[in-house]
């Protein structure tokens, strides 16, 4: 991971991008509609996500940390964090303005 928590959060809403439109391609024409493949493959989507995601958060805050860089490591979580929670914002706006009144 790089020194940038504004790309690493980058990563993350664009993994999840990624991921969104491969499921919705997959599921509105491949998949049939009722089958077990589809919440076993939620599940472990939602598990791979988990460790992406706690890799792209947490790798740099913790190698910072052990380093004896407490403070750096804290201020680097908080903004990729916050960088995120940005992206999710902008997100949520998208969906409100795009939904019919």
């Amino acid at each position: 991971m790089n020194m940038n928590p504004f790309l690493n959060a980058f990563a993350a809403a664009l993994y999840i991008v990624l991921i969104v439109n491969i499921m919705n391609a997959l599921t509105s024409s491949v998949v049939p509609k009722e089958t077990l493949l589809i919440p076993m493959t939620m599940l472990s989507l939602f598990v791979l996500s988990a460790a992406f995601m706690g890799f792209v958060f947490m790798y740099k805050p913790f190698q910072l940390y052990f380093d004896n860089r407490r403070e750096e490591a804290l201020s680097f979580f908080i903004k990729t964090v916050g960088a995120f929670a940005c992206f999710t914002l902008a997100f949520i706006a998208i969906l409100l303005l795009s939904t019919p009144q």
